[in-house]
């Protein structure tokens, strides 16, 4: 998709702009309304949900008068800016090249491998699902022409839940992942001109916590070489291990990944710098 700000979120700028009545304001016009017996219903729409206040016809007492919000609390963000991703000159190398995207509704993905092995067990695919999502692949100074995440070094996600459900997929990530502690999965395939089934062994495991943000994790896929069914002969390379980082800030998620050239320390450390971005754009702010 393209990076250009898509229509729900320059409705979200344009609210911005917005000067919504303060709660004294909207009881004393109520107040004012209601000596004329005039039933007045209050409808604001805003993109997190909708709220319906109705004010009716006076009564012989008083309803309740409730506090005032504290003028100092801060304002709930709702658009995931650009500056809450990584930047460029958070990597060593030279970088002059983002391939990016934005989505309502998207599903928080860990490894797309993990759902499969999931619901071949009969078991739910266990994703969360966002509210707002931004992502990007950071490609590499003098990459090709036509690039394709697997060309990049960095790719992220970065995803904004509900504040619950943001808590809950960490908290929640070694049950998710049990279930696959070992599973075989089989297909069809076709190499080099020879076709037939294949299998091959796959193992997901958390292998560390709480190194970055509110919370944190690692996420470590490991496979098989794959091998024919019926010869056991290999029908290709063994794949190399794979790490994701999963950090929590706030009620955004952000999912990131190295190309095989990276380490675990990499990771890492690109975690922690991701986590000091996310600030600008979480609930509560940092």
């Amino acid at each position: 998709m393209r990076d250009d700000p898509t229509f729900v979120e320059q409705i979200q700028r344009d609210l911005q702009d917005v000067r919504w009545l303060g709660p004294e304001e909207i009881r004393s016009r109520a107040r004012r309304r209601g000596q004329r017996k005039i039933v007045v219903a209050t409808v604001v729409l805003a993109l997190a949900g909708v709220s319906a206040v109705a004010v009716a016809a006076p009564r012989k007492s008083a309803p309740p008068v409730h506090p005032a919000a504290a003028p100092s609390a801060a304002p709930t963000r709702h658009e995931i800016a650009t500056e809450a991703l990584l930047q460029p000159a958070d990597l060593p190398q030279q970088v002059d090249v983002q391939l990016s995207q934005s989505g309502l509704g998207e599903p928080v993905l860990l490894d797309r491998m993990l759902g499969a092995c999931r619901t071949s067990q009969g078991r739910s695919d266990g994703l969360q699902y966002s509210i707002l999502s931004r992502s990007q692949t950071l490609v590499p100074k003098r990459a090709a022409a036509v690039l394709t995440q697997s060309d990049g070094l960095v790719t992220q996600d970065l995803y904004r839940l509900t504040p619950d459900a943001s808590i809950q997929l960490l908290a929640t990530m070694d049950d998710l992942v049990a279930p696959c502690a070992e599973w075989t999965s089989v297909g069809e395939y076709k190499a080099q001109g020879a076709t037939g089934t294949a299998s091959a062994t796959h193992r997901w495991a958390v292998t560390q916590r709480d190194f970055a943000g509110d919370g944190a994790a690692l996420l470590r896929h490991t496979g098989s070489q794959p091998v024919d069914r019926k010869t056991g002969k290999p029908i290709a390379a063994p794949p190399r291990p794979t790490i994701t980082a999963v950090v929590r800030v706030g009620d955004l998620i952000t999912v990131l990944s190295l190309r095989q050239t990276g380490t675990e320390l990499d990771l890492r450390r690109l975690a922690e710098v991701a986590a000091r971005r996310m600030c600008v754009a979480a609930n509560p702010a940092c």
